[in-house]
């Protein structure tokens, strides 16, 4: 088994997007000294892990995905000295840091590229992917004509974000440099000393944007898995107990490129999707659903990992739709009892444990389009600005129905949503069996319909959880009987599942 910090044995994760989470200054943008008032909430509701979105200057083309200076927190959020301290307070508070790490791009106004662009050579003209003509494209998306020097030079995305150079694996162009040519080997070590730079400072790790695709034209990504393989042999010998969390998607080869974790994501096979957010999801009230798909692609990825590392569901995040998107309260008790019983480092993205909406309609702002919707401002008390912001202008527009639901109330009402998932989390917390490294064993009917049965062992603990999303009762043969530890909708009697119901059982 690779060496993996202790902590992430039984960590629960809860994911800060900075600019909408709380607003200490009245500008109607989220910042470090209201993320740190907020700490308390975090450790309140169980969770000793925190993923922060990207905090680095920026020009905001992409809400922060769009690094211009990769050492400066960006002044809207305050100040390196105001994340030292929040890194500073976390700890004091038993909690770890991750912290997004952007290395496939930059933005356009890093200083790196204003040098890349110029045309006479300097050390950073191969620092980004550029052709030999301006005449010729490169293989992806590129932009040409916006500087003396001749040549196009390839973005990852957004048209403000130029691809940094980590070679090709497979060349057909003579701009084209191999992995291990000097400039893509000196964007490695540019992005190392970026690392160093934070975890001096306190971060416990970092989550990676993008991990899979730094080195272009990688079939099979066997070069972009020899890349990781260095940066955790620079990690190992350096930062023995910096943690890694990648956005890939497919933990077998995220895991063995030296990642001690990998997303489950609404990108690439499409597991994830069939849970949550497809056409007939299998957790919704409908019972349409179909658990295989998921099923056969997390057994596949959970026995190739080999207990080497970690498969982590999301709640969401702030790429897709928010969970409670067609889903009542207790179709979300349901969907956080799967996802806090699961093996694998739970995520939970901000306003999630209260069944925040997303919103619909709304302008983009700052790149999200889409996904704009699911970015608005954590809503903590029922009043003008939910507590987030005294600013009549808010980053996103907040939700305005008169329903929408706040910490505040929930944490009035016993069996809220919030109360939930703060249950589950104390309940993980406590039973080896439902942390990140326990034991997974399916039991499942034949053609993979309603109830979801599965067990989870470890110390000599085993554990029995019976999910049913489904609109109906259901009649199960697998033994369900023991210690209810938690319930929700109901509890398994004679063989019977309730229906929109879910059970975690202490087997004896």
């Amino acid at each position: 088994m690779r060496k993996m910090p202790k902590w992430l044995q039984n960590a629960v994760f809860y994911e800060i997007y900075p600019q909408s989470f709380q607003d200490s200054n009245g500008d109607g943008i989220g910042d470090i000294p209201g993320m740190i008032s907020r700490l308390d909430y975090i450790q309140e509701l169980g969770c000793n892990a925190i993923w922060v979105n990207p905090w680095y200057d920026s020009p905001f083309a992409d809400a922060g995905y769009d690094v211009r200076n990769y050492k400066l927190i960006a002044p809207r959020y305050g100040t390196n000295a105001d994340a030292k301290r929040f890194f500073k307070e976390a700890h004091r508070r038993g909690m770890h840091v991750l912290i997004d790490l952007v290395p496939g791009h930059t933005s356009i106004e890093h200083e790196w590229f204003r040098a890349s662009e110029r045309a006479e050579r300097n050390e950073f003209s191969d620092r980004y992917i550029w052709t030999d003509s301006i005449w010729e494209s490169t293989d992806l998306p590129c932009l040409r004509g916006i500087s003396d020097r001749d040549g196009s030079v390839a973005v990852n995305f957004f048209s403000t974000q130029p691809a940094l150079n980590y070679g090709y694996a497979k060349r057909t162009r003579p701009w084209m440099m191999p992995p291990d040519s000097a400039a893509a080997l000196a964007t490695r070590e540019a992005i190392k000393d970026v690392m160093r730079f934070w975890l001096d400072m306190g971060a416990d790790g970092f989550r990676v944007d993008m991990a899979a695709s730094l080195v272009k034209a990688d079939d099979g990504w066997r070069q972009t898995i020899a890349l990781w393989k260095d940066f955790r042999a620079f990690l190992d010998k350096e930062y023995p107990d910096c943690a890694m969390v990648s956005e890939w998607g497919v933990p077998e080869k995220a895991i063995e490129g030296g990642f001690h974790m990998d997303f489950l994501l609404h990108f690439g096979p499409e597991g994830y999707n069939s849970l949550f957010r497809c056409a007939h999801p299998f957790f919704a009230k409908e019972g349409k659903g179909n658990i295989a798909l998921f099923m056969k692609q997390y057994l596949a990825s959970y026995r190739s990992t080999a207990g080497n590392g970690l498969i982590c569901i999301p709640s969401g995040n702030h790429d897709m739709d928010r969970l409670s998107a067609g889903r009542d309260e207790q179709d979300l008790k349901i969907c956080f009892t799967f996802l806090l019983t699961m093996c694998g480092a739970p995520y939970i993205y901000y306003g999630d444990e209260i069944g925040m909406r997303y919103l619909r309609g709304l302008t983009s702002v700052e790149g999200g389009y889409s996904r704009t919707g699911s970015r608005s401002p954590m809503q903590w008390e029922k009043k003008p600005g939910y507590g987030f912001s005294d600013s009549p202008r808010t980053y996103i527009p907040a939700d305005n129905g008169a329903d929408a639901p706040t910490v505040e109330e929930q944490k009035k009402e016993p069996d809220s949503l919030y109360h939930t998932v703060k249950k589950l989390i104390a309940l993980r917390m406590e039973h080896p069996a439902l942390q990140s490294m326990g034991e997974f064993k399916p039991i499942l009917a034949k053609k993979y319909t309603y109830p979801l049965i599965y067990q989870r062992r470890a110390r000599g603990e085993r554990i029995l959880v019976v999910i049913n999303p489904a609109d109906r009762e259901v009649q199960v043969k697998a033994d369900c009987s023991g210690q209810v530890l938690f319930s929700t909708g109901g509890t398994v009697q004679n063989g019977i599942v309730p229906a929109c119901s879910a059970c975690v059982i202490l087997k004896k």
